[in-house]
This record gives structure tokens, C-alpha cells and sequence, in this order.
């Protein structure tokens, strides 16, 4: 995933609320360099880190959603107003907490050492899978995302290495900043259940489950995205 992927709501969002928007692409993605020789959570924190000013409305989408909630624990002076978009603070279900199976992210993977262009695809299907706008999302992710540079295998790999092994229960709720998540109901990869689960764990964390969206929901259901973010900000 890049950067690109909010271009179609980036003006939006900037004459809903008047402020400045700035997308940021995560190491190995979009044309964004590498600069550590390890890549895990906390280095990629640390490289949005340089690009997030003091107070700021910070957005994540999916694994974009670990590294804010991450950002929110390292540098709380950063973050104002934290909102994640079809994320999740655990993404592997391990019997008590609601997410994708383990062994789907092997066969990623797995995958993506064979044929990276093709698990991207595959990805991506997943991603608008149960929306009812479902080739249209797909048509148009790819439209976006394929404007920059392809990511690069070793961000990828590790991406979901964060994915598989991140479990940031503990500390969302210790965030006390104010927290909104937005999810799609017919999400393939963070199950809708798991809105509840976070607020459980942290009451100040506020939701809304678009019904008849997936796991993109600022593509397929812009205008409802964009209401929820107005009813929250």
C-alpha cells in the first residue's frame, strides 16, 4: 500500500476541516527508502515520526493503524486525535480476541517470495472482498496504488511479519488522547467484532461499523467516512 490510496478523499477532507492533510508513505512503500537495516514496528514509528508535527490529527488505515496507535505510545505529543480506519490492535485471532487466521498470512507470504505481483492482486481482492462495490473498489485501488513505484519485497515481507506478531492491546488502553475507529462490516481482514473488543479494553475509543462497506471504506463509502470523521472532530 502507498500514500496514494487517499488522493480521491485527501481534498475532501481538507475543505471539511479546513486544515492542512498530509499523506505519508511507510518505508518500501511508494518510492519511500528504507534507511534501517532492521524493519520492525518501532522503525517505522520512528521514520513517521519526522514527518507527524505536534498535535496532529493523526488517520491509520489497516497496518497504517499499528503504526499510529504506536506513534500515539511513543510520541503522545504528536498525536491530538487518533483515528484508525479497518484496523485492529491484535490482527491474529488467538481464540479471544477477534481477527485474521494466523496461517493466511503465511500463505501471503509464502506467496509473495514466488510472486509478489500476484499476492499484491490477490490482496487487494481480499481487501474489497463482501463490499457490494466490489470490482469497482479493486478497479480503483489499483488505479491509485499502481501510480507509484511498486513496493518493495523486503517492506512487504516484513509488513506482514508486523502484522502476524503485533499485539498492542496494552498499551491502546493506556492511550487517553481521544480515539474513533471506523470499520466496514463486511471487512475480510478485521472482523467488525473487534470494534467492541477495543472499546471494552479502552472506553474512551469510540466507533462506527459502516454496514456495507469492506476493508476500505474511505474509497467505497466516502461521504459516510466523511460524516463520521465531522461527527468526531
Amino acid at each position: 500500500m502507498n500514500k496514494e490510496v487517499w488522493q480521491l478523499i485527501e481534498v475532501e477532507l481538507k475543505t471539511a476541516f479546513n486544515i492542512p492533510v498530509k499523506a505519508l508513505n511507510l518505508p518500501g512503500f511508494g518510492g519511500e527508502p528504507i534507511k534501517s537495516e532492521q524493519y520492525d514496528l518501532d522503525t517505522v514509528v520512528q521514520s513517521v515520526a519526522d514527518k507527524v508535527n505536534a498535535n496532529s490529527i493523526v488517520v491509520g488505515w489497516s497496518l497504517g493503524g499499528l503504526v499510529a496507535t504506536r506513534l500515539a505510545t511513543m510520541y503522545p505529543d504528536k498525536v491530538a486525535h487518533l483515528i484508525l480506519v479497518s484496523s485492529n490492535t491484535q490482527f491474529c485471532e488467538d481464540g479471544t480476541w477477534p481477527g485474521i487466521k494466523g496461517q493466511v498470512l503465511e500463505q501471503f507470504k509464502a506467496q509473495l517470495a514466488k510472486d509478489s505481483k500476484k499476492t499484491i492482486e490477490r490482496f487487494l481482492a481480499i481487501q474489497a472482498m463482501g463490499s457490494e462495490h466490489a470490482k469497482g473498489d479493486i478497479k480503483q485501488l489499483k488505479s491509485l496504488l499502481f501510480q507509484a513505484p511498486e513496493p518493495q519485497e523486503g517492506a512487504l515481507s516484513a509488513g506482514l511479519d508486523i502484522l502476524q506478531n503485533t499485539d498492542l492491546k496494552s498499551e491502546f488502553a493506556k492511550l487517553r488522547c481521544p480515539m474513533n475507529g471506523i470499520f466496514g462490516r463486511l471487512d475480510a481482514l478485521v472482523p467488525p467484532a473487534v470494534a467492541a473488543e477495543m472499546a471494552n479494553i479502552n472506553p474512551q475509543f469510540g466507533y462506527e461499523i459502516l454496514p456495507q462497506a469492506s476493508h476500505a471504506p474511505f474509497i467505497s463509502h466516502r461521504d459516510e467516512f466523511i460524516n463520521y470523521l465531522k461527527s468526531t472532530l
